[in-house]
């Protein structure tokens, strides 16, 4: 009786829930811990990028002005954007007008933008037009008022021609800057005290760096990217791309998966004139044990076989809460052990809460454990659930053999329990091959 009822309301619920859980794994875009530097001596103007991302598909691409886009560019970036190609995240043009993008947490109190805009409605495109149409930062700057650039609200660009002259824009106002250098990572300048910004470390160590010493060559600028770039202790991520802009000579030196010991060098006249081309930058590089483990790491936002598990996993759980609820008070008071209803009715809405946590925020899988959220405590207090399945796993198996010894429950009851049970020790599996016990890395 237990189980038709509840299959009546899991009808439609669970469904619902189940895809609710899916729709949010695939529209939400994890930020990038990203840096750059600019370096202008005697003349001479050099851009350095590290875009740090999970991501493993770097390119490089060369487009050439058509129409109204007067002006060619190189672009990098790894974000497939479908019909629109990949999403740029650095770039430079042939006027010597480069451009980086940084992911930047925006304060809530944003101040609105007076006047009606026209609306961003390609960003990829939009980013690209910029260096199609415009040769230094006073022209990018007019051309970006243009438009309501508000809807970038969780990230900070910066452009620089070969003047030395940059423009930083944040989602809410626009700042023209003239100094020989400048270091910039993951915050809004505006409104970021300078003691705050120098917590991040790839930040603090490009300024300290450049206070020893200035200089323009590719060798300077090369131990200064290093000296920024990133690579995590968890499973060694972090800097997925090192581009070196030379805004004079239009040279452009990458280097892939943090590794500064070989580069590639392109030039970016002699690539236009071979006419609009995409390049795999792996394909460039010798074998990097570090990327290969990169590339076989399977989370839900990198595997179908995972995320399917995981809502699958999900759908299980609060349908078990759901029918131990009705359970517990439908079933009889001489029951000794309605109290495991109960457990297993909170137990379940916790783990669907933290399969939703897993699928909803990456960071969990890269970082050490346990995972700390600087912005949400909930997720921060999730990070130990793996540890309380460890810990509950022997007593729910004892507690489940002896329901099937003395014959208290239901057949229905004591094997959706005991399904349960092979799904949390499922779970402690991946939570290990994730590393999510390890919490002295």
């Amino acid at each position: 009786m237990d189980f038709l009822f509840l299959v009546q309301i899991m009808r439609f619920k669970q469904l619902k829930y189940i895809l609710l859980t899916a729709i949010v794994l695939f529209v939400i875009e994890s930020g990038l811990s990203c840096s750059m530097y600019k370096i202008t001596m005697c003349g001479k103007t050099m851009i350095g990028c590290n875009e740090d991302a999970w991501r493993l598909t770097p390119q490089i691409w060369f487009e050439n002005g058509k129409g109204e886009s007067l002006y060619g560019a190189a672009f990098t970036g790894s974000r497939f954007d479908g019909a629109n190609g990949y999403a740029p995240q650095s770039g430079m043009n042939d006027c010597g007008l480069s451009f980086s993008r940084l992911a930047s947490h925006t304060p809530d109190n944003i101040p609105a933008i007076p006047e009606k805009r026209n609306a961003i409605t390609n960003p990829t495109q939009y980013l690209k037009d910029i260096l199609h149409r415009c040769k230094n930062v006073e022209e990018v700057k007019s051309y970006i008022y243009q438009f309501d650039h508000s809807s970038f609200n969780e990230d900070v660009f910066i452009y620089i021609d070969r003047t030395g002259n940059y423009l930083v824009v944040e989602p809410y106002t626009m700042t023209i800057g003239h100094e020989p250098t400048y270091v910039l990572s993951n915050f809004c300048p505006s409104v970021t005290d300078e003691s705050d910004a120098l917590k991040l470390d790839r930040y603090r160590n490009g300024v300290t760096f450049l206070k020893n010493k200035t200089d323009t060559s590719i060798a300077f600028c090369t131990a200064l990217s290093d000296t920024m770039h990133v690579c995590r202790n968890k499973i060694g991520d972090g800097t997925l791309l090192t581009s070196i802009w030379d805004l004079n000579s239009g040279d452009i030196h990458l280097y892939f998966y943090h590794q500064y010991n070989y580069f590639i060098r392109f030039n970016l006249q002699d690539e236009l004139a071979k006419g609009d081309h995409i390049l795999n930058i792996e394909t460039f590089f010798p074998p990097n044990a570090e990327f290969a483990k990169l590339r076989e790491y399977k989370i839900p936002q990198n595997n179908y076989t995972v995320i399917i598990f995981l809502l699958i996993s999900a759908g299980l759980f609060f349908f078990t809460s759901l029918f131990f609820l009705v359970s517990y008070f439908k079933g009889g008071k001489n029951d000794e052990y309605r109290f495991i209803k109960i457990g297993l009715c909170v137990l379940g809405l916790i783990m669907f809460y933290y399969i939703f946590v897993l699928c909803t925020n990456i960071y969990i899988f890269y970082f050490s454990a346990p995972y700390k959220d600087a912005h949400n405590l909930l997720v921060s207090v999730a990070s130990y659930i793996p540890y309380l399945i460890l810990f509950l796993i022997a007593p729910l198996f004892w507690l489940n053999i002896r329901l099937f010894i003395e014959k208290v429950w239901g057949r229905f009851s004591k094997w959706l329990f005991m399904l349960n049970n092979l799904v949390y020790l499922t779970l402690i599996v991946v939570f290990a091959y994730w590393g999510l016990f390890n919490v002295f890395i």
